[in-house]
């Protein structure tokens, strides 16, 4: 007899932990960081190159690619995707 799942969700569980919110965050953040760096790569822009088209510095950069870095602001990463020629979409569900 095949058992279908027991329990409850993982985002059940995070939500239930108090953590959901803080988990999904630094999960969007990463996967971001991982768009920027890739697109960077496909357009072989060095890291002085992108942060000259973002008008910002390359700390800035360096922060925005940085996976543990959570705090960067929604304008930074417009900028991140206007200078790799993208477009930042966010859906709310």
């Amino acid at each position: 007899m095949k058992r279908k799942n027991v329990g409850s969700s993982f985002d059940s569980w995070l939500r239930e932990e108090g953590v959901y919110a803080e988990v999904t965050a630094t999960a969007i953040k990463r996967v971001l960081a991982r768009q920027v760096e890739a697109a960077m790569k496909e357009r072989q822009f060095s890291k002085a190159e992108m942060a000259r088209r973002m008008h910002t510095s390359r700390a800035a950069l360096d922060r925005l690619l940085d996976p543990e870095y959570d705090a960067v602001t929604l304008s930074t990463l417009r900028k991140a995707a206007v200078a790799v020629g993208r477009e930042l979409r966010l859906d709310l569900v």
